[in-house]
């Protein structure tokens, strides 16, 4: 039985998480493919974690790990082109010679946030699409796959980036919805007499009207007042609110905290919530992209967090009954190469680093009638290529859209009006069950 979901999370890991040294370890290999983790059993006999991973190990009866993503990338595989595909579906002919794209357009494919939000309308007045802690980026080229592109900026994502650096593990104690206020000095009822009277002016101006139609003015009018005066989005945003011990669950630091807004937001009827890993994916620290220091940055930073906080989310999500209808997919652009120390992308990396690798590598998918305690797909005896049922981020993409009873193959006008499908791929049926 397939349940269409009337939410969707999607925890993204950007900076490509090695799947050997969190969700797919390997034994009898080679020194410079091991990793230097210890396997632990999980809750589904049979299915192994590293010790990086405690948490989740005691969930896995509750979610699906997709154990071959897979594709092949055309050119240089770096960070943005991998993120524009996982998030629109698409690839694009402008990539630099170092694999990277230029800014985001209002000709980009939109983010399958975007997309669902248009063909599945918000029934009550809260944020359709939020992103949050931060944008997708790597080096200069910040949200890339990121916005609704040439669907128009009405259907673009609420971004909440509380102010703070990427090292700043409390900025989400700070979030400001000033946007989403009612001043004190104007009633409700004002503010609504107020949007009446813009429609008669604007029933007499169909020049200015037709000028501005492509950027959907109204929708974005009739949007911001409903939100404002019913205050649901606010309370949504007030952490808070939550008990100490809920807080704890997801973990102090802005991973965590993130997850814990998400589940809020989802509660409060937001239709999509992603949540962005809160690095910049090529960068050092807690970001995913291990081509040095691996062990001490997973072991201590990256590895802690993501156990904490995922297994935070979905914990709180099956125990207040939302899991069952809303979808969650945790995934990265691409793992990481099986071979230690050696350069797959044309970066450097150190004997304790592993490169880009978008061949095989892990998703976790859960809720909305996603099978629970299964494995969808086998990696080889290295990792490094899928030996079935390989599942290619377009096909992520599609078992999205058929979630919620989108046909992946519904088209959608560019800024061509010309027909694209939303995704060309297939969902992934025997992911529900």
């Amino acid at each position: 039985m397939i349940i269409v979901p009337g939410q969707a999370g999607m925890v993204y890991l950007q900076g490509g998480p090695s799947h050997l040294d969190l969700w797919d370890p390997k034994d009898n290999v080679p020194d410079n493919v091991k990793s230097v983790f210890k396997k632990i059993a999980t809750k589904v006999p049979g299915v192994d974690v590293t010790e990086n991973l405690p948490k989740l190990a005691r969930l896995t009866d509750k979610f699906t790990f997709i154990r071959a993503m897979s594709y092949t990338p055309n050119g240089l595989f770096n960070h943005t082109a991998a993120i524009y595909q996982i998030m629109t579906g698409y690839t694009t002919d402008k990539v630099s010679p170092s694999g990277q794209l230029e800014p985001p357009s209002p000709k980009d494919f939109p983010n399958f946030g975007s997309q669902i939000i248009r063909l599945r309308p918000q029934n009550v007045p809260m944020l359709p699409f939020v992103m949050l802690p931060r944008p997708l980026q790597e080096s200069g080229v910040v949200g890339k796959g990121g916005t609704a592109g040439f669907l128009g900026k009405a259907f673009d994502p609420y971004t909440l980036y509380p102010e703070g650096d990427d090292m700043d593990m409390t900025k989400m104690d700070r979030i400001k919805v000033d946007d989403l206020q009612l001043r004190p000095e104007v009633f409700a009822l004002r503010l609504q007499r107020r949007a009446k009277l813009r429609d008669a002016l604007n029933a007499g101006m169909k020049s200015i009207d037709a000028a501005v139609s492509d950027y959907k003015l109204s929708e974005y009018y009739d949007r911001a007042l409903s939100l404002i005066v019913s205050g649901r989005a606010r309370d949504a945003f007030n952490l808070q609110a939550e008990p100490v011990k809920t807080r704890d669950l997801y973990g102090r630091n802005t991973f965590g905290q993130s997850c814990l807004l998400a589940r809020r937001l989802i509660e409060a009827g937001t239709k999509v919530v992603e949540v962005i890993w809160p690095k910049v994916a090529n960068s050092d620290n807690h970001s995913w992209d291990h081509h040095v220091d691996l062990t001490n940055r997973m072991r201590d930073r990256s590895g802690p967090m993501l156990d904490q906080g995922l297994s935070g989310l979905l914990t709180d999500l099956d125990q207040r009954g939302l899991l069952q209808d809303t979808l969650v997919v945790a995934v990265g652009e691409f793992g990481r190469s099986p071979q230690k120390g050696v350069s797959t992308s044309g970066n450097g990396n150190s004997a304790d680093g592993r490169d880009h690798w978008p061949y095989c590598y892990t998703a976790v998918i859960a809720g909305a009638g996603i099978k629970r305690g299964h494995i969808h797909g086998q990696s080889d005896k290295t990792g490094s290529t899928p030996l079935s049922d390989p599942v290619h981020p377009g096909e992520l993409l599609a078992t999205i859209y058929h979630a919620f009873g989108i046909d992946p193959a519904t088209m959608v006008l560019n800024h061509l009006n010309q027909p694209r499908e939303l995704v060309k791929a297939e969902a992934v049926t025997r992911l529900f069950g």
